[in-house]
């Protein structure tokens, strides 16, 4: 039999954050450890935390995998690490700039305001990696009006800076996991160096994306530990992936995450982050038909396309859904572009 008080709870919670309060951990923990049958009322609260925080317009973006395989970081979820050597993920070096415009351009017919140049690696080595990164934001600025976002692993300061005044807007760093699961993921680099990635690319004047994988073994409790850890340094935008698991890395053998778990936990991180861009990206595929749910769970932002190594949804599929649910993609960001104006999607 469901019970009236966790009806009750989720609804007081709700109406705490809406008057600008906030979840507590304990209380995260709770809901993210609740049955099933209540995660129907955790996404009624959920949306309407979304429509208050983020309107009812979301937000797209796109990525480019400028440069892939024979990765030096050990990343167990990733085929692109040059420590799984079981993998099939293609090993190219840098794509021409006329590729990376013509995927720009695409991106922005979609409906993207942002796309993502990512490169394989522990962060910007050399003066030559540099060179090819600017050459890159410097060909977007010029020849595109779409937002320019890297996600070029570990940032130091002087990075940082050099990146902001080449032209890059937007910096994505994934935290991956809670700390204390951390060493269950990656050991090449720590998460002290993810922390203060973030740092540095907030002081430099980026606008930060942070988020991880959910289903890579970790507990309910250490997802809210990585949502608290996101609260703690401040996140603007939050990508949630779902793992999937890759032939060849360590994680090959982890179970996919189901449907309701994956809504159950969009929506909590929607309740201890009721500010943040939530964008759904990898593993939604394993939503099936439930993917037009994710909006109604808490998110504000999707990725849209293939993703580094896997195919995305079809691209006319997500068209037509958002079309469906009658959402528009925002154009711009408004920490980006002051006269940011929504833009609908093109079929």
């Amino acid at each position: 039999m469901l019970d009236n008080t966790v009806y009750e709870r989720i609804n007081e919670i709700t109406l705490r954050i809406l008057n600008g309060g906030e979840m507590s951990v304990e209380e995260g923990n709770w809901m993210i450890n609740l049955h099933d049958d209540y995660v129907p009322a955790l996404m009624a609260g959920a949306d309407r935390l979304r429509k208050t925080y983020r309107g009812h317009e979301i937000e797209v973006c796109a990525i480019s995998n400028v440069r892939s395989g024979n990765c030096s970081e050990d990343c167990s979820f990733c085929s692109q690490s040059g420590h799984h050597k079981e993998t099939a993920a293609p090993v190219y070096n840098y794509i021409p700039k006329e590729k990376l415009v013509e995927q720009a351009r695409q991106a922005r017919e979609w409906g993207a305001s942002d796309i993502g140049i990512v490169s394989k690696g522990w962060g910007v080595r050399n003066d030559k990696e540099a060179a090819q990164l600017k050459e890159y934001l410097s060909v977007l600025k010029d020849e595109t009006d779409i937002g320019r976002c890297g996600s070029l692993g570990v940032l130091t300061p002087d990075t940082a800076k050099m990146l902001k005044e080449a032209g890059l807007e937007n910096y994505h760093h994934n935290l991956e996991a809670a700390e204390s699961f951390f060493h269950n993921v990656c050991t090449t680099h720590t998460y002290q160096e993810n922390i203060d990635t973030i740092i540095a690319a907030r002081d430099a004047g980026l606008r930060v994306c942070a988020g991880g994988i959910l289903g890579m073994g970790e507990t309910p409790e250490q997802r809210i530990e990585l949502a608290q850890t996101l609260r703690s340094v401040g996140v603007e935008s939050v990508p949630l992936n779902f793992l999937n698991p890759a032939k060849g890395t360590p994680m090959q053998d982890q179970e996919p995450m189901k449907p309701y778990e994956i809504l159950r936990a969009i929506s909590t991180f929607r309740f201890m982050l009721p500010k943040a861009e939530i964008r759904i990206a990898g593993g939604r595929g394993f939503l099936g038909d439930m993917q037009a749910m994710i909006f109604m769970a808490g998110a504000s932002g999707v990725m849209i396309g293939d993703y580094l190594t896997t195919k995305g949804r079809s691209v006319q599929n997500d068209i037509d859904m958002m079309n469906a649910l009658d959402l528009n993609a925002r154009g711009d960001t408004q920490q980006r572009r002051a006269a940011a104006q929504p833009i609908t999607f093109h079929r």
